[in-house]
This record gives C-alpha cells, sequence and structure tokens, in this order.
C-alpha cells in the first residue's frame, strides 16, 4: 500500500506531494488548482495498487483522505 501526503508548502507557494513511491521523495504544485492536481496525480499513479491520500491544512491536521484500491486489470 502506498502512502501519499498533500501539505501546503512553507512559503505559501502552492503544495507538495510526499510519498515513498515517488522517486525523489515529493512534488511541488504551484498552480492555482495545485491540490486537485497533486490528488489526481496520486490517484493515477497508484491505479495497479491500494493506496491513501491524505491532505493536510496548515497546522497539521488532516482534512481530506481519500482511500484508493487498486483498480487496474490487466487482459
Amino acid at each position: 500500500m502506498h502512502a501519499y501526503e498533500v501539505r501546503p508548502r512553507h512559503d505559501k507557494r502552492g503544495v507538495d506531494l510526499v510519498s515513498d513511491a515517488l522517486l525523489f521523495g515529493r512534488l511541488w504544485y504551484a498552480e492555482p488548482n495545485a491540490m486537485s492536481n497533486a490528488i489526481g496525480y496520486a490517484k493515477f499513479y497508484s491505479r495497479p495498487h491500494h493506496a491513501v491520500i491524505r491532505v493536510y491544512d496548515e497546522a497539521g491536521d488532516v482534512i481530506e483522505m481519500h482511500e484508493h484500491t487498486g483498480d487496474f486489470k490487466e487482459w
């Protein structure tokens, strides 16, 4: 199971997507819809795996959680 965290950056310039499944440990999103792009990336790349995506606020509290079951099927 992969665990993803979407956390606001300390410099207030977007969000970080953090996971052990990522090659470099984190990705930075800075567009106006950075949060939804980070969640979409985590959902897309965890298709063959079970994944939990947690979204945190500035205080470090979980404000949203997505559980994704691996639904990728090989024919």
